[in-house]
């Protein structure tokens, strides 16, 4: 869904009776990391190229806008696909399930901290040029909540985590959650729009709810390996 939301906005109308075929393309990225092995990943990344240029080779309409729909469509599936499949690569470490839960913990906490704080004390605008409602004060109480939210999974869920830990990831996935939200704004700006659907009323499309996520995912991922050893900082 949030794949058919991306498309409708960054391609052409006359190319929308492709939205699904594509959208069920980049899904299919998503199941990746469950292949046996790294070459049929990189298989599966491969093919989803070569089928999107080929689609265009074949369906040619306007030759002049190709270069930049190809793009949209390659863009399209690796901001969302490719993102959240660290979602299934994170719960197949050591504590999987509980830093899945802890991801979604600490991005809700900072989005209803950061709009409620934004809206009673917001003064300074953290970006105007993408996002002109969100201000420094909703950013600075979104991160307090992060940090609220990492250490009440350590009392309750997580208790393996330690408190230093807790700290680190609270900052890290409550920064990468913030930059994920602006970052799906500055693409609504340049694509026109004020959300990316109308699937779920008063909140806009699926993907304005998984824009904190998709940078969440691969960061709390690479954080994960590197607290379990797996790779040095």
């Amino acid at each position: 869904m949030a794949l058919v939301e991306f498309f409708t906005m960054a391609l052409p109308p006359e190319r929308h009776a492709e939205l699904f075929p594509f959208a069920f393309l980049g899904a299919m990225m998503i199941f990746a990391p469950l292949m046996p092995s790294l070459e049929l990943t990189i298989v599966t990344l491969g093919v989803a190229f070569l089928a999107a240029a080929l689609h265009f080779l074949v369906r040619l309409k306007d030759i002049a806008d190709v270069a930049h729909n190809l793009a949209m469509t390659i863009t399209g599936f690796v901001y969302i696909p490719f993102m959240l499949c660290h979602l299934i690569l994170l719960r197949q470490l050591p504590n999987g399930q509980s830093w899945l839960f802890l991801i979604m913990l600490i991005v809700m906490t900072n989005d209803t901290a950061a709009y409620y704080v934004g809206s009673a004390w917001g003064r300074r605008r953290l970006y105007p040029r993408v996002s002109p409602n969100k201000s420094v004060e909703g950013a600075l109480g979104g991160l307090a909540a992060s940090l609220v939210g990492a250490l009440l999974a350590k009392f309750t869920f997580f208790s393996t985590l330690g408190y230093g830990d807790a700290v680190l990831a609270a900052l890290l996935i409550g920064l990468a959650g913030q930059a994920g939200d602006l970052f799906e704004s500055l693409l609504k700006r340049s694509f026109g729009v004020k959300d990316s659907g109308a699937s779920l009323p008063g909140h806009g499309g699926v993907l304005d709810r998984l824009d904190s996520i998709i940078f969440a995912a691969p960061v709390t991922y690479y954080f994960t390996l590197y607290l379990v050893g797996k790779i040095p900082l």
